[in-house]
């Protein structure tokens, strides 16, 4: 009998990994991009939208080069190259901003899409100063940069894919296996949160968070062409407080069990997250739950 691998929400057998080589092999000129792209097509992997989840498949084969399954071509860096930082000079001054709230408003929240010029803004203060650091989103995802009145910067948000299991969050939804693996693209995951470092501003995290969670939806429909009913956050219990999120009406549905999800002997420990939920209508567990029926030809 095979053994079955569980990988970005599929399971995957041993023949399944030798498919994956043999495509590896018999096209020694694909790239790791084309390579996603095919491997989505031939498992007809879309998202709730009909789109081919070539980013899902890309992390898919990331995870089973790391785990010594597969050798992927060469990055081609040459072809794809990193952009630069922007020069320091470039960026806004970091002088503090310590004032109340309304002399700040009204907020600036715009979206900094890949290859808009507020991208990479956007990615450099997450990568300097951000605790988790950032390398870039794998999958759906929004990424937002705030500024006040006056233009100056204030934070980041990043919005991407919701986690693919954790148990407080599914018993508070009502979900079981089956109906989470065909419902999970309608719930995002609040990856990072940053207020820069240098802005000391009583409310403002939170009211940030009331702006985003009264358009997330219709933005993300736009971006995707399907809707998001729930969104999560994980908050360090050793680091944060959850404070904003409180404030912003999100809810602590439990705790995380200290393990990494890499961790398959269940030995190594890492820091319990509080993990907050905040729906984005009433009916959104029923949302969340129902799933359409097929029609017919």
């Amino acid at each position: 009998m095979e053994s079955v691998h569980r990988i970005q929400g599929r399971d995957l057998r041993e023949s399944d990994i030798e498919a994956i080589r043999s495509l590896i092999a018999g096209n020694p000129v694909w790239h790791r991009t084309r390579l996603s792209l095919e491997l989505t097509r031939a498992w007809n992997w879309r998202s709730a939208s009909g789109r081919f989840q070539d980013m899902a498949a890309r992390s898919l084969l990331l995870k089973l080069e790391r785990r010594g399954a597969i050798a992927l071509p060469s990055r081609r860096g040459a072809h794809h190259p990193r952009r630069a930082s922007a020069p320091q000079a470039a960026l806004p001054a970091a002088a503090p901003i310590a004032e109340p709230l309304a002399g700040l408003l009204p907020l600036r929240v715009g979206m900094a899409p890949p290859r808009h010029p507020d991208r990479q803004i956007f990615s450099d203060y997450l990568a300097q100063h951000h605790y988790l650091g950032y390398r870039g989103p794998v999958g759906e995802s929004l990424a937002y940069l705030v500024r006040d009145c006056q233009g100056r910067d204030l934070g980041c948000v990043l919005f991407g894919a919701a986690a693919w299991k954790t148990k407080p969050r599914d018993a508070w939804i009502g979900w079981d296996d089956s109906t989470r693996a065909r419902r999970l693209a309608f719930v995002a995951n609040n990856h990072r949160f940053l207020i820069l470092p240098w802005v000391r501003v009583p409310h403002l995290a939170s009211h940030i968070l009331g702006r985003l969670c009264r358009r997330l939806a219709e933005d993300w429909q736009t971006a995707y062409g399907h809707p998001v009913h729930l969104l999560e956050t994980f908050v360090e219990r050793g680091r944060f407080k959850g404070t904003c999120y409180r404030a912003a009406n999100w809810t602590c549905v439990g705790q995380t069990q200290g393990r990494s999800r890499q961790d398959r002997v269940r030995e190594l420990r890492v820091p319990v997250k509080d993990i907050y939920l905040y729906p984005l209508s009433s009916q959104c567990r029923e949302q969340l739950c129902h799933v359409p029926t097929p029609r017919r030809a």
